[in-house]
C-alpha cells in the first residue's frame, strides 16, 4: 500500500560556499522518507529561512501527497503578504514536498510534471567572467583582459556551446571593472548609462566573442542596471554583435514591450517575478522573446503553470539558476518536462567543496546536461558536511558594499 507521506518535521539548513551561502529545506515524514529543496536568502531576499520556519507547524500531520492543498493553505494564511520572502517560502515548501512525493512513488519529479519531453538539456555557462573577478574565492581569477580571454576560449575546450556575461568596462591598463549599479556597485540611483560604461561594454563582448569562436551562443544579461533610456542606449551599442539574447530587468510590462519593440536581439526576462498573476501582464504585452522563471521561487509545480501561460502567447521559458546543485537538479526536472524550452542556466565556475556537500552532482555532456533518473529531485544534501562549512553570518547583496553616506 502506497505511504501516506504524513510530515513530522521541517527543518530549515545552511553552509557557506564560501562568499556566500547555500540555504535547504528538510521535511521529514512519520515513515521516513525526507524530502529536500534549496532556497536562496542572498539575492535579495533575506528572511525566507525565517518565514518557513514560522509557518512550518501548520505542516506537521498533513500528507506530503497532497501538495497543492498544503500550499493552498499556506498561501491563504500568508494571502496579505504573498509574493517576495513569503511566497519564495511557498516555493521551497512546495518544492520539498515535490522531492517527498516522488520518492513515495519511487519515480523522478519529472514523471510528477506530466513526464519529460527529453533526456538532455541544452545549459550556457553562466555569470561567465563574472564570478572569477571574485579573486579571492575563485582560482583562476580574473583581473584584467587576459583572464577574459582565457575564460572565452575554455568555455568551447571543456564541451559547452553557449555562454552569458555580464556588463564589464576597462581601465587604461586594462584592468576589468564590473558595473552593476542596479546592485549598488556603484551606487548611482539613476542608472544612468554613461559613454564609458558603452565602449567598455562592447569592447568586452568583442574580446569575447574574437576569443570563443563564432561557434559559442553569447548570451548578456544587463539585469536591473539601467532604466528604459539606458537599455536602449545599450542596445543601439550592441546592435550589430552576434547574440543569443539580451537579458534585462523590469518592473513595467509595457516599458519592456517598448525596449523589445527596439532590439533586434531576442529579449529575455521575469526572472524576479513570483506567481503566474506577475507573469501574465508581461505575456500580454508581448514583452519577451523568453520568459525566465525561477523555480526556486515559484516552487517548480507553479512554475509548470506559469510555463503553460506562456505557452499560449507563443513564448518559450528558461529558468533562473544561479543556486547550488540541488537547485540545478530542481531545475533540470522542469526544463525536462517543459515542451517550450529554450535552454537552461547553470554555473560551472564552483568552489572546492561544492563537490562535497551533495550525493550526486550535474553530469554534462557537449553542452548538454543528462537528466537523472533517481527517485526525487535526484541529489540531496549530505548533512555532516553541511556542518563542516557553517554559514557567514549576514552573507547577503546587502554586505557586499559599504552602504552610501550622504554629508549632513
Amino acid at each position: 500500500m502506497p505511504t501516506k507521506a504524513i510530515i513530522s518535521d521541517v527543518k530549515t539548513l545552511s553552509c557557506s560556499n564560501s562568499w556566500r551561502n547555500y540555504n535547504f529545506l528538510k521535511i521529514t515524514t512519520e515513515d521516513g522518507i525526507v524530502g529536500w529543496s534549496e532556497f536562496d536568502e542572498y539575492f535579495g531576499s533575506p528572511g525566507v529561512g525565517a518565514a518557513i520556519n514560522q509557518i512550518a507547524p501548520r505542516m506537521i500531520g498533513k500528507s506530503a501527497m497532497h501538495h497543492e492543498h498544503i500550499r493552498e493553505d499556506l498561501r491563504n494564511v500568508t494571502r496579505p503578504g504573498s509574493g517576495g520572502v513569503v511566497g519564495q517560502a511557498l516555493g521551497a515548501i512546495e518544492n520539498a514536498l515535490l522531492d517527498i512525493k516522488a520518492k513515495a512513488l519511487d519515480v523522478p519529479c519529472h514523471v510528477l510534471l506530466g513526464g519529460k519531453v527529453r533526456d538532455r538539456i541544452r545549459v550556457y555557462w553562466s555569470h561567465c567572467v563574472s564570478y572569477r573577478t571574485r579573486t579571492q574565492h575563485f582560482s583562476p581569477g580574473i583581473t584584467d583582459i587576459e583572464g577574459v580571454k582565457q575564460i572565452a576560449r575554455e568555455v568551447g575546450e571543456k564541451g559547452f556551446t553557449a555562454l552569458k556575461t555580464n556588463i564589464f568596462r576597462y581601465d587604461a591598463e586594462d584592468r576589468i571593472e564590473p558595473w552593476s549599479p542596479g546592485f549598488g556597485r556603484p551606487y548611482e540611483t539613476g542608472r544612468n548609462v554613461e559613454r564609458k560604461t558603452l565602449e567598455g561594454l562592447r569592447r568586452h563582448l568583442e574580446v569575447m566573442r574574437a576569443e570563443a569562436g563564432p561557434d559559442i551562443d553569447m548570451l548578456l544579461d544587463l539585469n536591473f542596471n539601467a532604466k528604459t533610456d539606458g537599455y536602449l542606449k545599450i542596445l543601439r551599442e550592441i546592435d550589430d554583435l552576434d547574440l543569443f539574447w539580451v537579458e534585462l530587468d523590469t518592473l513595467d510590462p509595457e516599458a519592456l514591450a517598448y525596449i523589445r519593440s527596439q532590439s533586434r536581439h531576442p529579449i529575455a526576462s521575469c526572472e524576479t517575478l513570483i506567481g503566474l498573476q506577475q507573469f501574465l501582464p508581461f505575456f500580454r504585452a508581448q514583452a519577451v522573446d523568453v520568459a525566465i522563471i525561477d523555480t526556486p521561487w515559484n516552487g517548480v509545480w507553479q512554475s509548470m503553470k506559469i510555463a503553460a501561460a506562456a505557452e499560449a502567447y507563443e513564448t518559450n521559458v528558461a529558468c533562473h539558476n544561479f543556486y547550488g546543485h540541488l537547485c540545478t537538479m530542481m531545475n533540470a526536472h522542469f526544463c525536462a518536462a517543459v515542451p517550450n524550452l529554450t535552454i537552461m542556466e547553470t554555473d560551472i565556475d564552483r568552489i572546492g567543496w561544492d563537490a562535497e556537500i551533495f550525493t550526486h552532482l550535474p553530469e554534462f555532456q557537449d553542452g548538454y546536461l543528462i537528466l537523472p533518473d533517481r527517485p526525487g529531485w535526484g541529489t540531496e544534501p549530505i548533512e555532516a558536511a553541511l556542518a563542516d562549512h557553517p554559514p557567514v553570518p549576514g552573507a547577503g547583496m546587502w554586505q557586499r558594499t559599504e552602504a552610501s553616506k550622504l554629508s549632513v
